[in-house]
């Protein structure tokens, strides 16, 4: 099983946001990490499951 681990400034790059906010988003718990020693990384699949949220609360309105 192969997961593909993105870094802080992968995300950052990705959705064009700042490093505060990516952490911002794993404190609060809106995206999913893990840390592998002192490394913080992001599972692919954690940032496309935020993404579809943020895509269904655009469609609700919110």
């Amino acid at each position: 099983m192969s997961v593909d681990l993105l870094t802080v400034d992968d995300v950052m790059a990705r959705l064009q946001i700042g490093r505060h906010t990516v952490y911002h988003l794993i404190r609060t718990r809106r995206l999913h990490s893990v840390r592998i020693g002192r490394c913080r990384r992001i599972p692919a699949t954690a940032l496309t499951a935020y993404l579809d949220t943020l895509t269904k609360e655009a469609g609700d309105g919110r």
